[in-house]
C-alpha cells in the first residue's frame, strides 16, 4: 500500500473555527470597499440628486459639457437655460453638473 492509514485519516475537514477564518480576510475587503468606494459614491448621488431637484428659474449653472448658463424655464425632466442673449438650450436635469449661483427667494411679505 502506498497510503498508510494514520495519513489518510489525519485530513479531515476543517472545524467550524477555522473555516470561519478563511473567511475573515474576504468580509474584511468587502467592509474595507463599502466604507472606501460605496458608501461615498452613494452619498454623492444623494446631493446631486437633491441639487437638481432645487433647481429654480434665475440659477445660473454648469452642465457637464462645460457650459454655463441661467435657468430660464424648468419642466418635469427639463430645464431651458440660456447661454447667451437669445441663445437657449433644453437640457436634462441630471445633465447639470454644478449651481454657480442661487437666486434668493422672494420674500412673501416685501
Amino acid at each position: 500500500m502506498f497510503v498508510s492509514p494514520a495519513y489518510a485519516q489525519a485530513a479531515g475537514a476543517p472545524g467550524g473555527a477555522a473555516a470561519f477564518a478563511q473567511f475573515v480576510p474576504l468580509l474584511l475587503v468587502f467592509v474595507i470597499m463599502y466604507f472606501l468606494i460605496l458608501r461615498p459614491q452613494q452619498k454623492k448621488m444623494s446631493q446631486h440628486r437633491a441639487m437638481v431637484a432645487a433647481l429654480k428659474k434665475g440659477d445660473q449653472v454648469i452642465t457637464q459639457g462645460g457650459l454655463i448658463g441661467k435657468v430660464v424655464g424648468v419642466r418635469d425632466d427639463e430645464l431651458d437655460v440660456e447661454l447667451a442673449q437669445g441663445v437657449r438650450v433644453r437640457v436634462v436635469r441630471s445633465s447639470i453638473a454644478q449651481v454657480v449661483n442661487r437666486t434668493a427667494p422672494v420674500a412673501a411679505n416685501s
